[in-house]
């Protein structure tokens, strides 16, 4: 496969030539075709032109920050987006992934890893969308879910929510199984944090289907999904 396939294009967008020089040398080899970008000034236009495979942004870049792009991108696009940084602060990681980042990886790393990664979330992105006879649709790729037809506008950790409910219906999931699914990172949250996005994303389906609750609560245990979609209380 030619390296200018755009399913196989990475773009890179770090400000350290070695560093980024070696990224591409490891995705080169692997058979990825890479672009690098040294700075953020042009990186929205160059995605808008010719929309990469996959994005490496580098979280502290010249001109425009990586969480400025990231939410700039996400306006528009749902092109997968891994970021890079040295700062670890907690702040950083939360803000990252919940403006829509699909990964994130922090410097020092390995080469070998983050190739794995994305190679991970290109096979994720490339499978076809899950849906059920009740009318819900998750459609990874997109990052996006639907109801009856109705798009729903899900927050990334409420949609890695509903995706692994809906991934076995009728399964009970406690709120530990579902806290191992919703982060990416390693930060440490109560389970009680399970039952705030829960509440948010009951609110967001009952909007769309008010006569139904998809979501129920198994007292002492955790939460399953209905896709029968009993009628609400």
């Amino acid at each position: 496969m030619s390296q200018t396939d755009p399913t196989r294009q990475i773009l890179i967008v770090e400000d350290e030539p070695k560093l980024a020089s070696v990224l591409c040398d490891y995705f080169n080899a692997a058979g990825f075709g890479t672009r690098w970008l040294a700075d953020g000034q042009h990186v929205i236009e160059v995605i808008r032109a010719t929309p990469p495979a996959l994005v490496v942004l580098d979280l502290m870049l010249p001109h425009r920050d990586g969480l400025t792009i990231c939410r700039e991108l996400r306006a528009f696009t749902t092109v997968p987006l891994v970021m890079i940084t040295a700062r670890v602060e907690e702040i950083d990681r939360l803000l990252g992934l919940e403006l829509g980042a699909d990964d994130y990886v922090c410097k020092p790393f390995s080469p070998r890893e983050v190739v794995a990664r994305v190679r991970a979330i290109l096979r994720r992105s490339a499978r076809p969308p899950v849906s059920a006879p009740s009318g819900l649709s998750v459609d990874e790729a997109r990052y996006n879910a639907a109801l009856d037809g109705v798009e729903l506008d899900l927050t990334p950790v409420e949609f890695r929510l509903l995706r692994t409910l809906a991934s076995s219906p009728g399964q009970v999931f406690s709120r530990a199984q579902l806290l191992d699914h919703l982060y990416k990172d390693n930060r440490v949250v109560t389970d009680r944090a399970v039952d705030s996005h829960i509440k948010n994303l009951r609110r967001k389906l009952q909007n769309v289907r008010s006569d139904s609750e998809l979501i129920e609560s198994v007292y002492g245990v955790g939460y399953r999904i209905d896709l029968s979609g009993r009628p609400g209380a």
